[in-house]
Parts: C-alpha cells; structure tokens; sequence
C-alpha cells in the first residue's frame, strides 16, 4: 500500500479548487503524486507525465522480460523427451483428482 504525506491527500472538493497550483506542484517536483478522496476514501491519484512515462516503460519491460521467460521455457520444453512427460492422468491420480468432476 502506498503511504501519502497529509500535504499529499486532497478532497476532490479542494482539488477542484487548487488544481492549477497542485498540477504545478506535480510538475515542478516538490510533491511526487497527489490522493484524491471521494468521500474520505482515496479514488485516484495525480502524478507528472515524467513519472507515467517511467511507469508504462517500466511495465513493458517486465513484459518483456515475461515473454521472454515463456519463450525459453517453450524452447526447453521442446527439448524435454516425450518419455519424461506425465499424462493428465497419472498426474489426477499422484494427486487424488477425478478427471471426471472437472
């Protein structure tokens, strides 16, 4: 859970009347992001276009990073001998599992 500082957390009431100053705050770095509280629970959050930006490569990175893991198990897995799979089963059955009831 991420943890606001009390200068950080606005009413959507208080926003609505900073907004230009809180924006430039964004902007200018002297606050990292913004809470918006709908009715005392927080509903969305501000943060500069630098810190999105960051953000969405960040992600596609991990994605990245995620097919290129599926990749290298899909290409070992080919190379794994069919002698050495398990059927579906004899796994239900290690298991204790009906096939029948899924």
């Amino acid at each position: 859970m991420v943890k606001y500082a009390q200068n950080e957390l606005f009413s959507i009431t208080d926003f609505t009347k900073q907004i230009g100053s809180v924006v430039s705050s964004i902007k200018e770095h002297s606050l990292e992001k913004i809470g918006i509280l709908k009715n005392n629970k927080l509903e969305a959050v501000v943060i500069s276009t630098d810190e999105y930006e960051r953000l969405k490569e960040l992600e596609e990175m991990f994605e990245l990073a995620e097919h290129t893991q599926i990749y290298k198990t899909i290409q070992q897995r080919k190379e794994t001998p069919l002698s050495q799979y398990v059927s579906m089963e004899d796994m239900a059955k290690k298991f204790n599992i009906d096939i029948e009831k899924i």
